[in-house]
């Protein structure tokens, strides 16, 4: 078997159709028991140095949580399409069965940014 570089599977990847991908993201977390969401995160940025281990550890990494679609629950699936990886249809099961994390383990200020988002969308947001 050939190893393909980096740079040839995202070649790969370029071609393909959202269909396909989404498709190769779901046999990619069954064959490898993962999921999106931590690719997700990964797509959202680090989180801040950790503090000294001696120190009083402040919280560091927030759950963003979607409780509500509210009235406008297109807006709401759009706008987790925008803040996460999902496809349509993962966006929208996602909503449906609210109460269910959006982001989990990101920073502060990427979790304020989308709970304020989602609340503009109409959704009910915790940030944990």
């Amino acid at each position: 078997m050939v190893a393909l570089t980096q740079d040839e599977l995202l070649a790969e990847f370029e071609g393909m159709t959202l269909i396909q991908l989404s498709e190769f993201v779901k046999a990619f977390e069954e064959k490898f028991d993962v999921t999106a969401a931590a690719a997700a995160v990964a797509v959202a940025g680090p989180a801040g140095p950790a503090a000294p281990a001696e120190a009083v550890e402040e919280k560091d990494e927030f759950d963003v949580i979607l409780t509500g679609a509210g009235d406008k629950k297109i807006q709401v699936i759009k706008v987790v399409r925008e803040l996460t990886s999902l496809g349509l249809k993962e966006a929208k099961d996602l909503v449906d069965g609210a109460p269910k994390p959006v982001l989990e383990k990101v920073a502060k200020d990427a979790a304020e940014k989308a709970a304020e988002s989602l609340k503009g969308a109409g959704a009910s947001v915790e940030v944990k």
